[in-house]
């Protein structure tokens, strides 16, 4: 099972600065770099003809995960998360009579892979165009797919590097009761932590003390 969290910027530090101090920090550990990744997330709304006047249409996040090069995850918020083959993308093409991109919204997180003993680490910076607007940590338990089973473990190994700032239960946990977890529950984290970076971009981040 996956935790996936934002890592404020460290005070007087650029992203970029922060996501080297975090590879330090796991370095000193002695993790392991094992590669890169990345996870992309595009935003599609429902075309104006088909929402009713006066309202909002709703949003559609169409995603992919480098772990994952053969799927495609289709997320819309506080609902299903729908896992298609790679060819989706080719579909929302055809589908752009309802579903709009909303070109502009595009983000990402991409960075390196850390491996220690069971423990699989992903730091990222998240991008929107240009521009570098938050750090991503996904940890991964990879003996465990029962979420609950195994939280205490991943918190404790988190404050390892995370300190103050490791995450509390993820909120997909709370439903997975003793079910397995799955690729999608990762998606629906990354999904959660791109919307409140779009949101916090107006917003000065806060420096760690």
């Amino acid at each position: 099972c996956r935790s996936v969290s934002q890592v404020p910027v460290a005070e007087g530090k650029s992203v970029q600065q922060t996501v080297e101090l975090l590879a330090r920090r796991l370095e000193a550990l002695g993790a392991d770099k094992q590669g890169t990744f990345g996870v992309d997330c595009e935003t599609y709304h429902t075309a104006a003809t088909l929402g009713t006047q006066g309202q909002t249409g709703k949003l559609m996040y169409v995603m992919h995960n480098s772990e994952y090069p053969l799927s495609c995850f289709a997320l819309f918020e506080n609902g299903p998360c729908l896992v298609a083959d790679a060819n989706f993308d080719t579909l929302m093409v055809k589908l752009k009579g309802f579903f709009q991109n909303a070109k502009a919204n595009k983000i990402e997180s991409r960075g390196t892979r850390y491996q220690y003993c069971d423990f699989l680490v992903k730091l990222g910076t998240v991008t929107m165009g240009p521009s570098a607007r938050g750090i991503s940590v996904e940890v991964e338990y990879c003996p465990c797919v029962i979420a609950n089973d195994c939280w205490n473990l991943l918190m404790e190994f988190m404050q390892s590097f995370m300190g103050s700032h490791t995450p509390g239960v993820p909120s997909v946990f709370g439903s997975k009761h003793d079910s397995t977890y799955s690729p999608g529950d990762t998606m629906v984290q990354y999904m959660e932590l791109f919307n409140k970076i779009r949101k916090q971009q107006q917003v000065p981040v806060a420096g760690i003390r």
